[in-house]
């Protein structure tokens, strides 16, 4: 699963409509050209695809007195709500996903409620565990991975990944339960996109001929 995906539809979820300039400022803004895929191509290319696929609504703008061309802003349709939250769900559980779609998801993970994403995690907890038990139980030799000599390696930064990554979850859930953050259904969420006009203290500043529409 690519991060692009969850990230756009993310993106104007939260907008409500959005135009491509917008959506890649958000993901700039988050940082995400430098975690993950979205660059600007990228973007532009996600959301006429989605368009395209039925889980964006394309709506024509007209140009602005100052003149230049149209612009195009992107709604979310039932299909694409319902293509995100099984994304967001998804790369929440997944112990074996890229970082940069747990990055994502982490960013919208208030989108559900927080009982749904304690239940999630738990289950990428259990899912890190299990495959922890695989890597020791049939793929280390009975004497350690040192017998397999630098090979073995490889099967000690999958057992630390598999510790950190289970130790680092069990964090995060411990402060959802301690009342961090606000989720869906508890009242008004942190609002993690820029405003109309609002400046980006992040943004790499280079154009992109996609930035029109």
């Amino acid at each position: 699963m690519s991060a692009i995906r969850l990230l756009v539809l993310g993106a104007v979820r939260q907008h409500g409509r959005a135009h491509g300039y917008q959506v890649r400022n958000d993901l700039e803004y988050w940082g995400a050209h430098e975690w993950s895929n979205a660059k600007p191509g990228s973007i532009y290319h996600a959301l006429k695809q989605m368009a395209k696929q039925g889980l964006l609504r394309a709506h024509e703008i007209a140009p602005s007195t100052a003149g230049g061309p149209p612009r195009t802003e992107y709604e979310i349709t039932d299909t694409g709500t319902a293509e995100y939250l099984t994304l967001l769900r998804r790369s929440l559980t997944a112990y074996d996903q890229k970082p940069d779609i747990l990055s994502a998801a982490l960013g919208f993970m208030v989108d559900l409620g927080r009982a749904e994403v304690l239940a999630l995690l738990g289950e990428r907890v259990r899912a890190i565990e299990e495959w922890r038990t695989s890597v020791t139980e049939y793929y280390t030799p009975e004497d350690g991975p040192g017998q397999l000599g630098h090979i073995g390696e490889i099967m000690n930064f999958w057992v630390h990944s598999a510790d950190s990554g289970a130790e680092w979850t069990r964090g995060l859930v411990e402060r959802i339960q301690g009342g961090a953050y606000t989720f869906a259904g508890e009242g008004p969420p942190f609002v993690g996109v820029l405003g109309d006009g609002e400046e980006n203290p992040y943004a790499t500043g280079a154009s992109h001929r996609g930035d029109r529409t």
